[in-house]
């Protein structure tokens, strides 16, 4: 993997944040993770994301103790924290239920770990958490009385006043309403800007990784896919399962007929393509041309296209969706596949209806290019995106 969070040459203890080299987790009947190399920044937030069983929970687990590598070692502040008991790392965890003492009021609840060190001046810290996530007229409140999104706010604030080193996040808004989670995305995200800690967050929800973190691991069996910034992620991805699992991609049968310095040809069903050099990832001279649905223009049949030097002929709108800012069209083209194109609804072109012939076409700078030996149906309904 060729990226700046992977692996580094420099010294564990040159490194301040969290590293994790060769970490793996072996059950009775599978691996949970396999042989996992990656590098945190402190001060970064950081998303494992994937679907359910793909090692992003089990990851979480090892850094905070609570399960222990079958290999392989972690390393926190230049510190080997592999076999440490999870009281004695400098690591705190959000969960998904809270876990909030229902008994105590909201100051007591947010103080708790002061006192028990027994730290002086609890009243003036605590004073300060409540102010940063915004409750500071709930102190006297307990858990019950409190909303879900407030309820998640006295769990950020309970772990942050302890100043650890990371804080873990595990799936923390996934017993949230829609509206509630969004609103929670945001706030999360300028908490972790003010106070400036490693934030490791783990979730199942592209938007809710691609809206919170500086960098995203994308997890699949085990084994991280890719990994980078969330846009670099959803516009060049690496492998189909990436293509599908972020977002939705089309990806159609096609073969390499030439490769220049910055350019890759491609015959796709007799139509011949561009690719950008640095957005193909396939090798051998088969491979599937992936595009966006919503970098894909739609239009009449020889209708003047925004979007020079790749035109596709010949298709059919078989499905047209309405769904408010976009109308979402799945398109039959001459070789049988249904292409999916999502135009934005500015009120400037008219809607096509099902049966309507029209071409296809998108820029060549928004095109990938995937290596043909991958499933182009991996990652595939198991987004949210």
């Amino acid at each position: 993997m060729a990226d700046q969070f992977s692996k580094s040459s420099s010294d564990d203890k040159d490194f301040t944040g969290l590293r994790l080299r060769q970490v793996t987790k072996e059950f009775a009947t599978f691996t949970a993770v396999d042989n996992l190399d990656l590098d945190v920044p402190s001060g970064s937030f950081f998303a494992l994301l994937g679907p359910s069983g793909c090692g992003k929970t089990t990851t979480l687990r090892m850094v905070a103790g609570l399960e222990t590598p079958t290999s392989g070692s972690i390393t926190l502040a230049g510190q080997d924290i592999t076999y440490e008991k999870p009281y004695r790392r400098p690591v705190n965890t959000v969960f998904q239920s809270y876990a909030l003492f229902p008994h105590l009021d909201i100051f007591e609840n947010v103080a708790f770990g002061l006192r028990r060190r027994k730290k002086a001046q609890v009243e003036a810290e605590v004073g300060q958490m409540l102010e940063l996530v915004e409750l500071t007229s709930q102190a006297r409140k307990k858990p019950a009385q409190l909303s879900g999104g407030q309820q998640q706010r006295v769990a950020l604030a309970r772990a942050l006043i302890n100043q650890p080193e990371v804080l873990l996040l595990d799936e923390p808004l996934g017993a949230l309403d829609l509206k509630l989670r969004r609103a929670m995305q945001i706030e999360i995200k300028r908490i972790q800007t003010e106070v400036g800690l490693t934030f490791v967050h783990v979730t199942h929800d592209q938007e809710e990784a691609m809206t919170m973190a500086d960098t995203i691991a994308v997890m699949n069996k085990g084994v991280i896919e890719q990994m980078g910034a969330p846009d670099e992620l959803y516009e060049n991805p690496r492998t189909t399962f990436v293509a599908n699992f972020l977002g939705q991609s089309n990806l159609i049968d096609g073969t390499v007929t030439a490769r220049a310095a910055d350019v890759v040809t491609v015959d796709m069903h007799g139509i011949s393509v561009s690719i950008p050099t640095g957005r193909s990832h396939a090798d051998g001279d088969k491979g599937w041309v992936g595009i966006r649905p919503e970098k894909v223009l739609i239009g009449d049949v020889g209708e003047a296209l925004d979007a020079p030097g790749n035109t596709i002929p010949g298709g059919v709108v078989t499905d047209v969706s309405f769904v408010g800012v976009s109308t979402q069209y799945l398109v039959r083209m001459p070789w049988g596949q249904e292409l999916q194109v999502f135009e934005q609804n500015t009120g400037r072109r008219r809607l096509f209806a099902t049966g309507d012939k029209v071409e296809l076409s998108w820029r060549p700078e928004y095109a990938f290019l995937l290596d043909h030996d991958q499933d182009a149906g991996a990652g595939a309904g198991e987004g949210a995106l």
